[in-house]
């Protein structure tokens, strides 16, 4: 495993745009981590290349002032270049092996599966040479920030977790479930094996994200 040490206790991921219709992404970020949340990625698919490098430095910034995590999307250029500790793609995206060859080996990366094969094949790639850092499952209910793709529900959830624990890389493979989760559901998540969470509306659109962070781990730490 490459991953940076602190990935393997990650337990509340938020993935943002760039906030640009708020215009306060540094504030907004910075009372998230101060919240509480562990991971920071920017998903803004209307910046161009030099704007997001932009964006990731404020991110870069008040990440390493709280001493937590910051991740870049679907662009390993954008991530190497940024210098990003976490990096994440989809299952069209850019192969992963194709991924770790323009990364240091330093940067963890994570892949999105929305089945159970892609979770057994990512659970495989996590132990081999192509060193899988950590993987996502969902969506676990309906979304906009994915329209049309079709909800996983909660029994993926379930046969990651089990999947998971049957692997050797058990004690040492972060999984995250994502889609549509905030406080009205995370105990069904957690009931069905999740126990680390990738939001995106239940902190984006909360009126005040620090409390919505710290609301949604004490939830967490509550089952």
């Amino acid at each position: 495993m490459t991953q940076p040490e602190s990935l393997a206790s990650a337990r509340l991921y938020l993935c943002t745009d760039a906030r640009k219709r708020q215009g306060d992404f540094e504030d907004f970020v910075d009372a998230a981590f101060e919240g509480g949340v562990d991971i920071i990625q920017l998903r803004d698919k209307t910046l161009e290349a030099a704007e997001e490098l932009e964006t990731l430095a404020v991110l870069r910034s008040v990440a390493q002032r709280h001493g937590r995590l910051w991740a870049v999307n679907d662009r390993a250029d954008v991530a190497s270049i940024s210098g990003a500790p976490v990096f994440h793609i989809g299952q069209k995206d850019l192969p992963l092996t194709a991924a770790r060859t323009l990364l240091p080996n330093v940067t963890g990366i994570g892949l999105s599966t929305h089945t159970p094969a892609q979770v057994d094949a990512a659970i495989s790639a996590s132990s081999g040479h192509m060193g899988l850092d950590y993987f996502c499952v969902g969506p676990v209910w309906a979304t906009p920030t994915k329209p049309g793709r079709e909800p996983v529900g909660l029994d993926l959830v379930t046969f990651a977790a089990e999947a998971v624990t049957r692997a050797e890389t058990a004690a040492t493979l972060p999984w995250f479930a994502i889609g549509g989760i905030d406080l009205s559901n995370v105990e069904q998540v957690v009931a069905a094996g999740a126990r680390r969470i990738v939001v995106v509306r239940a902190i984006t659109e909360a009126t005040d994200p620090t409390a919505a962070a710290k609301s949604l781990l004490q939830a967490l730490d509550a089952f």
